[in-house]
């Protein structure tokens, strides 16, 4: 039987808050949460696996609405995988965009530093003679 993880022991395991998780069962980004007989919430191993899939969404800059739109074609189900893998795609291209702005900015960064440190050993020098 599986064991199943209160909201804080997912929180710890995510590294989200409680009060995140809540607001991702609120707006509708994670759904059918079980509950004990208490009432309290009780999350499957497929629950935190989906958890940690947003969260890699989120960490590359998709959009909650976007989120959203593929938290509802999964609930649909496998007659949106097309649907969802597309998302998915668009996605993935707008992530490598801009890796690649990231990485022309870090190499004129690079260059800057070069520039800057031959400019520091020839003000030195300049000193060393005038001294």
């Amino acid at each position: 039987m599986e064991k199943l993880l209160t909201i804080r022991q997912v929180a710890t395991v995510t590294g989200l808050s409680v009060h995140t998780l809540r607001y991702y069962e609120n707006i509708g980004l994670l759904c059918s949460i079980d509950r004990n007989e208490n009432g309290y919430r009780c999350y499957s191993s497929a629950d935190v696996t989906w958890i940690k899939f947003l969260t890699r969404l989120k960490a590359t800059g998709m959009s909650i609405t976007k989120m959203l739109e593929i938290a509802e074609l999964r609930r649909q189900g496998d007659s949106t995988l097309t649907a969802r893998r597309i998302l998915l795609e668009e996605h993935y291209k707008e992530v490598q965009k801009k890796i690649m702005e990231l990485q022309n900015n870090l190499d004129l960064l690079a260059d800057k530093i070069v520039t800057y440190k031959g400019m520091e050993n020839n003000y030195q020098l300049k000193q060393e003679f005038s001294e």
